[in-house]
């Protein structure tokens, strides 16, 4: 057991880097935005959910191709592992043309369903074109991390989000404020920094996927067509994407919710967001590097090993995410005050980073028990709760609490608080029943 800890440090860590990267180029331009006022920050924080959106499709083939080549590398099945890289490859580059296309063409009929209001509809529209239509790399991106990750090449990802960071922090500081004699763009600027560094992070990933695991594809592996590992890929994906896309999907119905009350309860939503995503890093990151080993486990049929990992990775994240939690409740205040003036922005965020402390022992538990059994073969217990709590609890009850009440965005929280435990308590049940056992699809 000793030396799967060794292991999961060494992979956790560049994971835990690259993650806490990849969520600052989000709050790198929500932050900078905010000396544009309360009303960009509002606008770029509902293009963000949408991408975000947008993303969680592009990964589905990406997470169904990790875990299949993670259990593929621990069986020492290689042929069937790059035929599985191909197929996601080839699959993503198409769902991304699709999909930044859509989202250049329709950017203003997709805001004006949102509800966003006119005053920002200007803003939305050009940071969502943008960083919509450029947003095919990331899709190609997502394919080559997870290859990577998938045989313990946790480094390079890590690398290429460190240099995408560096350039787009350049970016904004250039063609946000106009310096160095860039022109002053406001919001068009982020978004094309945003973009240009997702095309920078492309090239290297690709790069480094090229030279260091996959150097050819050849065309008598795919030939007749490997109908097998395409199941695969789907069996795992499609739940993992199912549920990832139910949940965002909830969160979009709810900011709609949240928009409808007012534009600083969209504005407090979006820095409270960009804010807590740090407090659960640790927990994604460790989840993350662990359901790696715990699929090469599963891939041996070693189950005794995978199950007492997965325990020890749910203590320690625990751990350190409430006490992640508790420090950022208590910096709320000063932390707020520093990004605007508007007392009520403060004083609903304050709040909300209290509500918080209770939501993330769920969200840990989630986070946890979703990859886990992920990694182990068994992806449709966490969609089928998934679906039916995040839609019955989470969207009903903050509806009711937020507008019906009155209680605003504070009711929203409360209601994503009991949605997240009571999800968490029953995967946990599910993960600690051991049937997903003999699920390997190795």
């Amino acid at each position: 057991m000793e030396s799967l800890r060794t292991k999961l440090r060494k992979l956790s860590l560049p994971i835990f880097i690259e993650i806490a990267l990849v969520m600052l180029t989000g709050a790198v331009d929500t932050f900078m935005l905010s000396s544009c006022g309360d009303g960009a920050v509002a606008a770029v924080g509902l293009d963000n959910q949408l991408v975000s959106l947008v993303f969680l499709v592009y990964q589905f083939v990406s997470v169904g191709a990790g875990i299949v080549c993670a259990q593929y590398h621990g069986a020492r099945l290689e042929k069937r592992l790059v035929q599985v890289v191909g197929l996601a490859i080839v699959f993503n580059a198409i769902l991304g043309i699709a999909a930044s296309a859509f989202m250049f063409f329709r950017a203003e009929d997709i805001l004006r369903l949102m509800g966003l209001r006119d005053e920002l509809m200007s803003d939305g529209v050009t940071y969502l074109r943008i960083t919509g239509a450029l947003s095919f790399f990331q899709a190609l991106g997502f394919t080559f991390s997870a290859s990577l990750r998938s045989v313990d090449r946790v480094r390079g990802p890590m690398i290429v989000t460190i240099f995408a960071n560096i350039f787009n922090a350049i970016g904004n500081y250039l063609l946000i404020f106009g310096h160095c004699g860039c022109p002053r763009m406001g919001v068009a600027g982020a978004a094309w920094a945003t973009g240009a560094s997702r095309i920078v992070s492309f090239a290297l990933i690709a790069a480094i996927h090229t030279k260091v695991h996959i150097r050819r594809y050849p065309k008598a592996w795919f030939r007749p067509f490997p109908w097998r590992e395409f199941r695969n890929l789907f069996k795992i994906g499609l739940p993992a994407m199912g549920e990832e896309l139910s949940y965002c999907l909830s969160q979009v119905t709810i900011t709609y919710f949240i928009n409808q009350i007012s534009t600083a309860a969209l504005t407090t939503r979006t820095y409270a967001v960009n804010m807590i995503m740090f407090v659960y890093l640790f927990c994604v990151s460790v989840t993350q590097g662990g359901d790696i080993l715990i699929g090469h486990l599963v891939g041996r049929r070693t189950y005794r090993p995978a199950y007492l990992m997965g325990n020890f990775l749910i203590r320690r994240s625990l751990a350190i995410t409430l006490a992640g939690a508790s420090a950022l409740a208590l910096a709320g205040p000063w932390i707020f005050s520093a990004l605007t003036p508007n007392m009520e922005i403060i004083r609903l965020g304050t709040i909300i980073l209290w509500i918080d402390l209770a939501l993330e022992v769920g969200r840990v538990r989630n986070i946890f028990a979703c990859g886990t059994l992920r990694a182990a073969g068994d992806p449709f217990y966490p969609l089928a709760v998934g679906i039916i709590f995040q839609w019955g609890v989470a969207v009903g009850v903050a509806w009711l609490f937020a507008i019906p009440f009155g209680w605003g965005l504070i009711g929203a929280w409360i209601a994503f608080a009991i949605d997240e435990n009571l999800r968490g308590v029953i995967l946990m049940k599910r993960w600690n029943s051991l049937k997903w056992t003999g699920k390997s699809l190795a």
